[in-house]
């Protein structure tokens, strides 16, 4: 693998298409920051409809490739395991790439690596498991059956939050099905998807198959989206933007599976152990310094216990370590743009505005050490409502504003009062007020005494503007293959079309 933190600084990168780097049509790039400094440390080849046509014109030959096409299953899941081989044996380097990149923890980056792989390899297995079915049909002597093909061409666009870990997400089943694929990741987390093409290549899956076209949203991605190659789109993203995306898949009558915006409710009643509810709620808020699409940013206490909780949970949140993304004991990085800064330094102070209690943070750090970065504090907005702007809007940052509730009927009201559903999460002792909360509220996944306990074996997306589709287990699967029916009369005869009988 070539593309690396070392490789990469001070340098130029191109687009990855049939596999290999090439320059972008127009010649242009664009610098890339590293959050902790706010300096530029690479650049990226800004693509424009050249750029993309080119790479969906790779990934269409690809499809057609018998190398590819006459693959069998088996075969076919083998290669994908063997990408997640790689993957692992690069761990290290495609860490530091992200961490650099997003400014996520060197620690989180180094476990999603290793857990990765394993994503790779369940997918493999489910190559060969893609089954059609026998349908039973009013006529004798009649075959009819459904077969899984391959979808085509689908069109990927990833986030900067954790770039490869939402890849693989759809691009291991993606394989396993045999499509071809063009990703475009973030302008602000390139790297990393581009090194991940390098092992595709690596691991003998054909060029072509897989390809990357690096630039922004709105020249780059807009062109992906309007491509009439292309033959299902992925994306993770603001509500806003996939607003935009289906609009444009619309032109083609071309489907998305879109995982967008969230603001999920995360509960406590005062049956639970305190201390056990503050750490699942500061995981829900904190982890990624906020900037994951499920975070528990609207967190609601039952009264008896409000007061405590919030104060427990402002003294656990103390204890939580800003710091340099790639030093060991650090706990919540930087935010991995300017523009995201910006953002929760507005919703911060707009609740303040509207009567919330800074109750911890709500500032950046004031260590020297931290200056140059996109720093901000984790921040416990107490004494706050539901109808506060930063608790309508997705901060996408350390966020979280806590709200007293008296019954489990306002708790529910409570959680569904937003235009997103994305996930939930709840913490009691009481089973069965439990598994009403997972019934009545609106999101696409619930959590019991846990939360962002993600696992690729499970179904996952949104509800509501958190938007639709699924990803994850055998569901996926269905999402990117492409039903066909087939009828069989081996009768021997065929019947005279203008003769009608009766059964």
């Amino acid at each position: 693998m070539k593309t690396t933190v070392q490789t990469l600084q001070g340098s130029r990168i191109g687009h990855f298409i049939d596999g290999a780097f090439v320059a972008p049509q127009d010649g242009v790039y664009a610098p890339s920051y590293d959050p902790t400094t706010a300096e530029p440390w690479y650049e990226f080849a800004l693509g424009d409809a050249r750029d993309v046509d080119a790479a969906v014109r790779s990934a269409k030959a690809a499809l057609l490739n018998p190398a590819w096409r006459r693959l069998t299953q088996t075969d076919r899941g083998k290669l994908v395991r063997r990408l997640g081989e790689l993957v692992l044996a690069h761990a290290e380097e495609l860490a530091q790439l992200e961490c650099r990149d997003n400014g996520k923890l060197i620690k989180e980056m180094r476990a999603q690596m290793r857990a990765i792989p394993d994503s790779y390899g369940y997918f493999a297995g489910m190559a060969d498991k893609l089954q059609g079915d026998t349908i039973p049909v009013n006529k004798l002597d009649t075959l009819n059956f459904n077969l899984r093909e391959p979808i085509g061409v689908v069109g990927m666009i990833i986030p900067w939050n954790s770039p490869l870990m939402m890849l693989t997400g759809t691009l291991a089943p993606c394989l396993a099905i045999g499509n071809t694929i063009v990703v475009k990741p973030s302008e602000h987390a390139t790297a990393s998807a581009l090194a991940l093409a390098e092992l595709v290549i690596e691991a003998g899956i054909p060029a072509g198959v897989v390809n990357v076209v690096t630039g922004d949203g709105a020249t780059t991605g807009d062109a992906l989206t309007r491509h009439p190659g292309i033959a299902k789109y992925v994306f993770t993203g603001s509500t806003d933007t996939g607003r935009k995306i289906a609009g444009n898949a619309a032109d083609n009558l071309v489907p998305c599976q879109m995982e967008l915006g969230g603001k999920s409710p995360h509960v406590v009643f005062s049956d639970v152990d305190i201390e056990r509810a503050v750490n699942g709620v500061v995981s829900g808020i904190f982890a990624a310094a906020g900037q994951t699409c499920v975070a528990g940013s609207r967190c609601f206490v039952e009264a008896p216990v409000y007061e405590r909780f919030v104060e427990a949970l402002v003294e656990r949140t103390r204890r939580v370590k800003v710091g340099h993304p790639m030093a060991e004991d650090t706990d919540i990085g930087p935010l991995a743009l300017a523009a995201q800064l910006e953002k929760v330094e507005h919703f911060v102070g707009s609740g303040v505005r509207e009567g919330a209690k800074v109750a911890v943070g709500g500032r950046k750090p004031q260590d020297e050490a931290l200056a140059r970065g996109w720093y901000y504090e984790p921040t416990v907005l107490a004494d706050a409502r539901n109808e506060m702007s930063f608790m309508r809007h997705e901060i996408f940052g350390p966020v979280v504003g806590v709200v007293p509730f008296s019954s489990e009927d306002e708790m529910i009201a409570l959680a569904n009062d937003t235009e997103y559903g994305l996930a939930s999460g709840i913490w009691t002792r009481d089973i069965d007020r439990a598994m009403r909360f997972a019934r009545n509220v609106e999101a696409g996944t619930v959590w019991i005494n846990t939360y962002r306990s993600a696992a690729f074996m499970s179904a996952n997306g949104g509800t509501k503007k958190s938007g639709y589709g699924r990803r994850g287990g055998f569901e996926v699967m269905r999402e990117f293959s492409r039903l066909k029916n087939v009828v069989i009369d081996y009768s021997g005869a065929m019947q005279d079309p203008f003769v009608i009988r009766l059964r």
